[in-house]
């Protein structure tokens, strides 16, 4: 797969960060601080949090859809819709209702988090939008038999952006609690090491946010 810049999706973050930001100038209530709960300065205060918050609280939707696109050969939002495909089908076979259905799962376990987590999380957003975009590149131009001709070309990038995400949902339901109790381990060893522990949490939960995978280090 050929990369290329993410068109369409490097601002979305700034975007929402932006407006918390200019919501906690106009009134510091709207973040918890000390402040007026009412009044014009606080209503758009709100707004811009909420506004911010929609973006936030679905980044993984908007890394899968528009990271797909924009590593797409020529960004055409098939790959965004395949990236979506990917998404949705990780997100629902590696939730804890279904992986508790294969196997063991008891709550409150490293293991039983770690797939509580999978909903919404970045790291499967960007996870997807590389699966779509590589399947995209890959199949767009194929050409099935006669009988089949309908699902050629495009059509077919979505069919198989399914087959290859249940294929990766089998090896994260192994992996995925790997790299979490990982990443759960290296957390507890930094919260041991008091001053200096707490200067390289706060550098990598500010690396792993993008991804999706500070909730571990937490």
């Amino acid at each position: 797969m050929r990369l290329t810049k993410c068109r369409g999706c490097g601002t979305r973050r700034p975007g929402a960060e932006l407006g918390k930001t200019h919501s906690q100038f106009l009134d510091p209530a709207v973040m918890g601080a000390e402040g007026p709960t009412s009044g014009a300065a606080y209503t758009v205060g709100f707004l811009l949090i909420k506004a911010g918050g929609a973006l936030i609280d679905n980044m993984a939707w908007l890394f899968a859809i528009g990271a797909a696109v924009g590593l797409s050969d020529d960004h055409d939002g098939t790959a965004g819709l395949a990236g979506l495909v990917s998404f949705l089908m990780m997100q629902q076979l590696l939730s804890p209702g279904v992986v508790g259905a294969v196997r063991t799962l008891e709550e409150g376990t490293v293991d039983y988090i770690a797939f509580s987590k999978i909903a919404g999380n970045s790291f499967i957003g960007i996870l997807a939008a590389i699966i779509g975009a590589a399947c995209y590149n890959k199949f767009k131009n194929t050409q099935l038999p006669d009988w089949l001709a309908f699902f050629s070309g495009k059509r077919s990038v979505a069919i198989v952006t399914a087959v290859v995400s249940i294929v990766v949902s089998v090896v994260l339901l192994f992996v995925w609690p790997i790299i979490f109790g990982a990443l759960v381990a290296l957390g507890n060893g930094i919260a041991k090491m008091n001053g200096i522990g707490a200067g390289i949490y706060a550098f990598l939960n500010r690396l792993l946010i993008p991804t999706g995978l500070h909730h571990a280090l937490n």
